[in-house]
């Protein structure tokens, strides 16, 4: 189907939805509003390809997240579900220092992980949908990150891409991922924080894609409640009202952005 809309990081799969989720599909489908629905670990990813494999408006990510690092990673599972034609990144993978007081001890754990995602995205020809959250105060997750996708870079070349979920980093950062051919993508904490405007109004248009990270982070007025991708129409208004730029053209690049970087059929 074609979208009007493309909400690039959910978790629609979630049991967050179960009462509920068929209502939400509909009604996503009658607005034009395509997701990619994330996996965080081996249960939610097989939830994802199940439900993108029933729906033509839902994609799905495969992955394990920086922070499940109990669970051992399942390269060849992983790899079985990166091939699904439904499937169209690896991910959500990276590194996250927030809520660690060992830092050295998360780094440890998390950068294998990470980087065993990176090489099982090289071999599926998809791109990666990375999660990074730096230590308080800091942006160290983002220059660690940015330092191993530069080695990879350099071992891969253009067959190394993806987007940064929920960025929270700085004009630096951004600069950095841009030039390493990644985009970034903001949810709707912009429509309640101002924390992100500079970097919003750098951003070539070209490098942004719009999310909700549903049922996470619901726009103003709606703090509290459990968000869902039909919030990525705030999400593309409020970024055009940062940029100062029409919402038309920003809802069409935004929708362009996403097909272009998980080659959306």
């Amino acid at each position: 189907m074609e979208f009007t809309y493309f909400d690039a990081h959910s978790h629609v799969q979630g049991s967050e939805y179960d009462r509920d989720r068929a209502e939400l599909l509909t009604a996503m489908a009658t607005e034009g509003i395509g997701t990619m629905t994330v996996g965080v670990d081996l249960a939610s990813s097989r939830a994802a390809v199940a439900l993108a494999s029933a729906h033509a408006h839902v994609y799905a990510a495969v992955g394990q997240h920086p922070t499940d690092t109990d669970e051992p990673f399942a390269p060849d599972a992983f790899a079985a579900m990166a091939r699904n034609a439904r499937t169209v990144a690896v991910g959500e993978c990276g590194l996250d220092y927030f809520r660690t007081d060992d830092v050295a001890a998360a780094r440890a754990a998390q950068v294998p992980l990470f980087e065993a995602q990176i090489a099982l995205a090289v071999a599926a020809q998809k791109p990666l949908m990375i999660h990074a959250r730096p230590s308080t105060g800091t942006v160290d997750a983002y220059r660690e990150l940015i330092d191993i996708l530069k080695s990879a870079k350099r071992e891969h070349g253009d067959a190394l891409t993806g987007n940064v979920h929920f960025f929270v980093g700085g004009v630096d950062e951004a600069r950095d991922l841009f030039d390493l051919d990644f985009t970034v993508s903001y949810t709707a904490v912009i429509t309640f924080a101002r924390d992100y405007d500079e970097v919003i109004r750098f951003a070539p248009l070209e490098r942004i894609l719009s999310e909700t990270d549903s049922p996470y982070v619901a726009p103003a007025p709606h703090r509290g409640k459990r968000n869902d991708p039909r919030a990525v129409k705030t999400v593309v208004a409020a970024l055009a009202g940062i940029r100062g730029e029409d919402e038309e053209t920003v809802r069409a690049a935004t929708l362009a952005n996403a097909v272009r970087v998980f080659q959306l059929a």
